[in-house]
């Protein structure tokens, strides 16, 4: 069994570098854990991928092509969909058959653990079917996968921005149908301040929070049922949590692994170790009756 983490979010959510540091981590931990890159965009990362989309396509690929014309947006789910398209490729970078050998996963090693930077384009996994795709994908190759979803922890501190991070974060649980985590990420650029108010979005109360949408703005007091309406949906049905991750302390981020891993059933094929223990020389008994030893029982 192989194990993947697709981690997405939206642009600046840092998701590198969240790929980078939990690496880092499991390298310290004697864990291998190997990085793909699927951002076809990305100019710098801090860590060595073990497979660069760009060296399938690049996004400026797609963008100066002459009869496809498209933007940076539209460029980024064109270059999702050429991987898809060239999934044999992909398959042979990801599966070690470089030689194209169609059994390259039988010879593969257990408990490969991957995690799968991807872009910061949010419509790939709230709406469109290509981040799918690729779960199924990798599903076929024998991979357990979670989805982690990143914000940054600006979004925690505002009522409305927390409603419009929470309706993000459902849009692509319910759309990548995945065992799924929402992760605060950059939780260290926080103040002090900033940080004492987070508790409440940790463990929300959506009708407080709806008091500051729809008290502080003309826009809020207009559509008040609206917002009453997604504050219950998130409340009635708990369906949306977030787990602060602090990368400048490695408990939080040990934590974090911990509960991936779990989601993931990480380990759970691993053998149980057993220890044989030798039957007592019959000769080391002396007449003591309130001595006992293990073949006694």
């Amino acid at each position: 069994m192989r194990y993947a983490q697709l981690v997405m979010g939206p642009a600046g959510s840092g998701k590198s570098t969240y790929c980078a540091n939990i690496q880092r981590h499991a390298a310290d931990e004697k864990r291998i854990i190997d990085v793909v890159n699927l951002d076809p965009a990305a100019e710098h990362f801090d860590y060595q991928p073990l497979i660069d989309i760009r060296e399938l396509i690049h996004l400026d690929d797609a963008m100066s092509d002459e009869e496809l014309h498209f933007g940076p947006n539209g460029g980024l789910v064109f270059c999702i969909e050429y991987l898809i398209e060239n999934q044999e490729w992909f398959k042979e970078q990801l599966c070690g058959g470089g030689d194209g050998d169609e059994d390259a996963l039988e010879g593969e090693p257990d408990d490969d653990y991957i995690i799968f930077d991807m872009p910061g384009q949010i419509e790939l996994y709230t709406h469109l079917n290509v981040g799918r795709q690729l779960v199924e994908l990798l599903t076929s190759w024998n991979f357990r996968v979670a989805s982690v979803f990143l914000l940054d922890s600006q979004f925690m501190i505002d009522g409305a921005k927390f409603l419009s991070g929470t309706m993000a974060a459902l849009s692509v649980m319910v759309n990548m149908e995945l065992p799924h985590i929402n992760v605060i990420s950059k939780m260290d650029l926080l103040s002090k301040s900033a940080r004492s108010q987070l508790d409440k979005y940790l463990e929300p109360d959506a009708r407080a929070l709806l008091g500051q949408v729809t008290n502080e703005s003309s826009w809020g007091r207009k559509y008040r049922k609206l917002s009453e309406a997604i504050g219950n949906l998130i409340e009635d049905f708990s369906l949306v949590r977030f787990t602060p991750l602090n990368l400048n302390d490695e408990e939080s981020i040990a934590d974090l692994l911990l509960i991936i891993d779990n989601i993931i059933q990480y380990g759970e094929d691993a053998d149980v170790k057993q220890r044989d223990f030798d039957e007592p020389d019959p000769e080391d008994k002396d007449d003591d009756p309130t001595k006992l030893y293990c073949g006694d029982f």
